[in-house]
Formats: structure tokens, sequence, C-alpha cells
């Protein structure tokens, strides 16, 4: 009896005791304190229970270019190779691939055809190189090399099919402008580094008369605008870059004809983000059509020509970033730089030897005499039509 009564007045002390809290909370003015309080908890409550904004997903990814004109192999250069058990070109060039063995993708063109030895090696007019200059290309990190030119016909179909087959055994090198097949031809010519796609084309506008066989089109590309417009738009939404090697233009001509700048313009309306030119033997000025680099001629990269015009040509590096946000991709090119090489040679009892390929940053007055000035001359005429491409 005496618990029942001990917990009746236990009860009765909490029941007044929430009267009175009920009472206060009504009645008295800072009750709206209260209500304020636990709005403000239930505020709270409700502001930690929604997820936070997700920020917009952007990624971005670049791969490096590098760019030579012409392999043009005359017979004072391939003797120059003879070891006598074959040819070594490699010291020829050693001095640029310090250089071009540091870059995603590094393009030439192979002017003269790989025919090789067994064929018979020849000079100007109708010219066949030993396989050993790939060799030295592909030992400098060359992977982008144009077969099409005025001298892929040189020395016929033979000539071309050797050339493929040692071009085959190369598979991490990409060539364009000649095939093999028909297979080949309507294959698309596509690949990609470091997450970017790209497809790589080249045309020649010249092949020195000489025609392809009948039904065999295919061993070389000669430009045309529906040939061109043809590739082009069966790749153009699948990759985010498009490379056009084309071989045009006047030779050992410093300026861009009206047929170049024709082209180009057709090329870029075509969404070609880089058209890479040669053939004249001689740079030619840099433009950008639209969103469109031209590079009109970089003139020649190794070769027995003669004259400062003739043994300088262009080198040119740039980045391809592909910048992708909330889904969608856009490519700009950025870092744009163009140097200059020069072919050196000495003459020894009235024998071409020891050629070799400098950066022009390298050359001295011995190898070079007034090299400044003929930078500067160059240089000046490169960059006339550009201010976002710098001096190497």
């Amino acid at each position: 009896m005496e618990r029942f009564l001990k917990n009746s007045i236990f009860l009765f002390i909490i029941i007044i005791a929430l009267l009175l809290f009920l009472l206060i909370y009504r009645i008295f003015p800072f009750s709206v304190y209260w209500q304020q309080l636990f709005e403000y908890f239930e505020e709270v409550e409700v502001q930690e229970q929604e997820p936070a904004p997700i920020p917009p997903s952007k990624t971005q990814t670049r791969a490096s270019l590098f760019m030579v004109g012409d392999a043009l192999i005359h017979s004072a250069v391939y003797a120059d190779a003879d070891t006598g058990n074959g040819y070594d070109f490699r010291p020829m060039i050693e001095e640029v691939k310090k250089i071009s063995k540091d870059y995603d993708l590094a393009f030439y063109n192979q002017e003269t055809i790989l025919g090789g030895s067994e064929l018979g090696l020849s000079s100007y007019p109708r010219f066949n190189s030993p396989y050993e200059v790939g060799d030295a290309f592909v030992d400098a990190g060359f992977n982008l090399v144009s077969l099409a030119n005025n001298h892929t016909l040189d020395r016929g179909e033979t000539a071309i099919l050797n050339s493929h087959r040692y071009w085959g055994k190369h598979p991490d090198v990409k060539t364009a402008g000649s095939f093999s097949s028909w297979d080949d031809f309507n294959q698309p010519n596509i690949g990609e580094v470091n997450g970017i796609r790209y497809a790589f084309f080249a045309y020649t506008d010249w092949t020195n008369g000489l025609t392809v066989p009948s039904g065999k089109e295919y061993l070389l590309n000669r430009y045309s605008n529906e040939l061109a417009k043809q590739d082009i738009e069966a790749v153009r939404d699948r990759v985010d870059v498009v490379i056009v090697s084309m071989h045009f233009g006047d030779e050992y001509s410093l300026n861009v004809s009206s047929r170049q700048r024709e082209i180009a313009t057709y090329l870029a309306s075509l969404g070609v983000d880089i058209v890479i030119g040669h053939h004249p033997h001689v740079v030619e000025p840099i433009e950008m059509i639209d969103d469109t680099l031209v590079i009109y001629s970089l003139g020649n990269f190794i070769s027995a020509q003669r004259g400062v015009e003739k043994l300088t040509g262009m080198m040119f590096s740039l980045d391809i970033v592909k910048t992708t946000e909330d889904g969608v991709s856009k490519v700009t090119l950025e870092n744009m730089k163009a140097g200059l090489v020069y072919t050196y040679s000495d003459t020894i009892n009235g024998i071409r030897r020891n050629f070799k390929v400098y950066p022009y940053q390298n050359l001295t007055e011995e190898l070079l005499p007034n090299h400044e000035m003929y930078y500067n001359k160059y240089m000046d005429l490169i960059l006339q039509n550009v201010s976002n491409v710098e001096r190497w």
C-alpha cells in the first residue's frame, strides 16, 4: 500500500510538471523563442537530408604532334649511308631524334619510295630508296608517314608493294596515301593516342605525268575534292581530330599558290583540323583558316639539293587537347611552335659526304655561315600570317 502511494505521488508530480511546461510555453511571450528554436532544428534536419549537388564532370587529355618535311634520298645521301653491309641513315638524323622521340605522334613525308635495294637504288628523276631509310625514322620515333607524292609511282607497282610490305612490319607506324589493295584502301585510317582518336589521310596533287594502273587506283591517292569529301565525311563523327597530309604547291616557290589555298580552304570546310603540306622543297607561310591549321610547305627535311633555301626545312610541333565536359568534347590546338632544320654536308675530293640534319639552334658558323640571318629570314616568312605560334 505504501509503495502504491509513493508511485501515485511520483506520477502526479510528473503530470503537474508537464502541465506547467505547456502552460508556460503557450502563455508567456518568450514561448515564441521556443517555436523558433524547434523550427530551426527542423530546418537543419531537412537540410541534412538533401543530397549535395554533383559538380559538372570535366576531363582533359592531350597528345603531342611533331612534323618535318621531305625525306628526299638522292644518290649522294644513300652513298654516304653505305656501310658496306647495308645502309645506316640513323647518324644523319640523330640530332633531330633528340627532339622527335619525345612526341606522341611524329610525321614526315617519305618522298622517295622504299622499294628496297633488290630493285636497284636510283636517284632523280625516278627514285628508289633502301628500306633502311625507314629504319632510321622509326628509330627516331616517327609514326605518321605520308606515302602520297609525285615520286610514289617512280618505280611502278612492284616498288609500291615492296614499300607496303616494309611498313607492314612496323604496326606502330601509320601510313597514308598509298595502299596495296582495295580492301586496305577502304579501311578507315583511324588511330588513337592518349584517349584522342584521330584520322590520318594523305593526297598528292602531282604525279609527274605518271599514271596509276587502271583498276589499281588504290596504289596512290590522287587528290580530288570528291575523294577528300568521301574520306573525311566517313570518319568526321567518329574521331576527335582529322589530319591531312597534302602534297601540293609549286616547286621552289616561297609563296602560297592559289591552288594550294583553294584546296586548303575546301579541306577546312570539311572539318579538317590540321593540313600538313609539302612538295615545294622550300618552306612557305603558315595560315589559320577558321579553326584549321594549314602548314603549306614544310620544305625538305633531308636531301642533297643545293642552296640554303632547299637545305632548310621546317619543324613544327603542337598539342592536340581534348576537353570533355558533361559528355561534350571539344578539341583545340595549343602550344604551337615552329623552328628550322638544316641539312649539312661537306665535300671531299668532289664527293659530298657527312650528311647530317641539324636543328638551327644547334648550328655554328662553321656548319652554316650567317645561320642567324637565315633563321630570321625564313622564320619571318613562315610566321607572317600568324601570331599564336612560338619560335623554336
